[in-house]
């Protein structure tokens, strides 16, 4: 057994989230830790909202609200809908805990201490008609280094290169389009080349990583600069230091703040638990493995600012140092990221109306019915473009006509015939085959979703449908009425990989994987669910806010188990919910009009 950290990208809380925010950090993150849990091991599967930064700033303004009104509202809604989905957090909590600032400015306190917090004089940038701090993913314009247009402040996207907003050729603000102005201001910055030599050891001993992630994290090393962790900002976390603290106009820079929530969610959830230092078997012991899942735009966080503030954490930059009560901490095992989804082709566009709510979606269609889809035909390794005629049709001929047929239909001769599951008789050659074969898709999908291959891994459990369906057809048991042993032993047989069938689809599909059980005359959870709790902040009593949290213990071993002759299954209804022709065109109708 190994225990396994499940380290998901914090969703912005400036709004709420749409269906191609879950599909890079979302579903996938979930299908890889309910398929660990059943295959036995210790996960914590941590995450939260941020909610610092200038953009809640200016949505908060937008709204004429205050930040903390305003991440109050989304960090509600966007748990919510995440837990609807059914994304098996530990903890789900928020970036504006007491917890999370203590935290925060416990590493920024030992990461400075070390050497690694470099205070220089730079130009910042601000809008001229506001007066505010404007972050460097606000700022666009021309990379200077390949001439893409559209480039942002931190990095061109198109070649990758880092980059500083003062750099940009034609720069323009993305909230209101104004040249920006450059000003000098005071910040600390986090010395990234002092970590150059050990990250670029770090990555190249990263043999399992998705080809496109690793190309591009090593591409990093070669442009490396200090990067400012402070900014004049009036929202964020104070800077823990005399002569900052009480300046109401510096703060953390929220992509400081934001990656250490893995850290201060995890510590959270262990405070939670009764044992104050259990977070620590995640964070502390080199044996222990972590897997951070995000979409490809925040890859350069991932695998290099919060690896760099891990390393200067732990003293081992170019300059050494200690490491704080924390401990040495531990590098990422994988930096799991997804492309990017589309919807009809196009990017995914809130203020434009080319969005998919994940609320909306939720409303109108079953939860699985979209995990379906992302499983099987999203940005696992390129770009993918969700359509609702594909959406319509997968649904339909893949969950319904497939999956959902075979469950109904063997349930229905069960009952039908038995009343109850039938004792199987002598074998023949057809019967053990498909067993033989649903029996050894456990170890071809397990090793798939093990090493996120998603995709290729429900393409194999569907086969195992596929293939009892095809043995259903062949050995017609609706035929064999006068051969009562025959009869049990097809429908025992179709019931057990029906069952296998639905071991294998629960981490995709946890909500109709319940189902499923239950129609074959199971008792108990098989697919844990995620429940919402209202909690009172640990060092505030006077603050209260939601969670996702639940216990994910009892769940099904990763393997077959054999059904029980003799017990009952009722008359089934249908698992999947057919839709009709005609949601294509409302759904379009619907964008169209926004």
């Amino acid at each position: 057994m190994s225990r396994i950290l499940s380290a998901v990208a914090w969703p912005y809380a400036n709004g709420p989230r749409h269906i191609g925010h879950v599909a890079g950090f979302g579903v996938p993150s979930d299908v890889f830790s309910r398929y660990m849990r059943m295959a036995g091991h210790d996960v914590l599967m941590v995450s939260g909202t941020d909610e610092h930064g200038t953009p809640i700033l200016v949505e908060a303004e937008k709204q004429g609200t205050t930040p903390q009104a305003l991440a109050d509202t989304y960090n509600r809604v966007i748990a919510e809908d995440l837990t609807a989905l059914g994304l098996t957090y530990d903890l789900f909590t928020r970036t504006t805990t007491r917890n999370h600032y203590a935290v925060v400015q416990e590493m920024f306190r030992t990461v400075h201490a070390n050497g690694y917090m470099v205070e220089k004089t730079t130009m910042g940038a601000i809008s001229p008609s506001t007066g505010r701090t404007l972050p460097d993913r606000y700022i666009e314009g021309t990379c200077p280094i390949c001439g893409y247009d559209g480039a942002r402040g931190d990095q061109c996207d198109n070649c990758g290169n880092q980059l500083d907003p003062i750099d940009l050729v034609n720069p323009r603000s993305r909230i209101n389009g104004e040249k920006p102005k450059f000003v000098e201001s005071t910040h600390f910055f986090l010395d990234l080349p002092a970590f150059a030599q050990a990250l670029d050891a770090w990555l190249r001993t990263r043999k399992d990583w998705r080809p496109n992630v690793l190309n591009f994290s090593l591409n990093l090393i070669d442009d490396m600069r200090p990067r400012a962790m402070t900014r004049d900002i009036d929202w964020g976390i104070p800077v823990p230091l005399e002569g900052w603290e009480s300046n109401p106009n510096k703060r953390l820079y929220v992509w400081f703040d934001a990656v250490i929530g893995y850290l201060s969610a995890s510590i959270e959830w262990a405070r939670r638990s009764g044992d104050d230092d259990a977070w620590r078997q995640w964070w502390n012991d080199p044996d222990a493995l972590s897997y951070y899942f995000m979409g490809k735009d925040n890859i350069t966080f991932h695998s290099q600012i919060w690896p760099a503030e891990l390393l200067a954490y732990d003293g081992k930059g170019s300059r050494g140092g200690a490491p704080g009560p924390y401990g040495n901490l531990q590098l990422p095992t994988e930096v799991v990221s997804s492309e990017f989804l589309t919807m009809e082709g196009r990017k995914f566009a809130s203020s434009r109306g080319i969005v998919i709510y994940v609320r909306d979606m939720l409303a109108r269609y079953q939860p699985d019915a979209l995990r379906y889809f992302i499983a099987v035909a999203g940005p696992e390794n390129q770009d993918a473009d969700f359509t609702w005629a594909d959406f319509l049709r997968r649904t339909n001929d893949e969950l319904v006509a497939g999956w959902g047929n075979l469950v109904n239909r063997t349930a229905s001769m069960i009952h039908k015939n038995f009343g109850e599951i039938p004792a199987a008789g002598p074998l023949l050659e057809v019967d053990r085959a498909i067993l033989d074969q649903s029996r050894a898709a456990f170890t071809t999908v397990g090793d798939l979703v093990g090493t996120h291959r998603h995709k290729a891994a429900i393409g194999e459990a569907m086969r195992v449908v596929q293939e009892a369906n095809r043995y259903v057809s062949e050995t017609e048991p609706w035929k064999l009425g006068a051969d009562r042993e025959r009869l049990g032993t097809v429908l025992n047989t179709a019931a057990q990989v029906v069952s296998d069938a639905n071991t294998l689809l629960a981490p995709f599909l946890p909500h109709s994987a319940q189902k499923v059980h239950e129609t074959l005359g199971g008792a108990g959870v098989f697919a844990p669910q995620p429940r919402l709790e209202e909690v009172t902040d640990l060092d505030d009593a006077t603050r209260t806010y939601p969670v996702i949290t639940g216990d994910y213990r009892d769940v099904p071993a990763w393997a077959t188990s054999t059904l029980v002759p003799g017990t009952p299954v009722a008359k089934p209804t249908p698992v999947f919910t057919k839709l009709d022709d005609s949601i294509v065109e409302e759904e379009l109708e619907r964008y169209r009009t926004r």
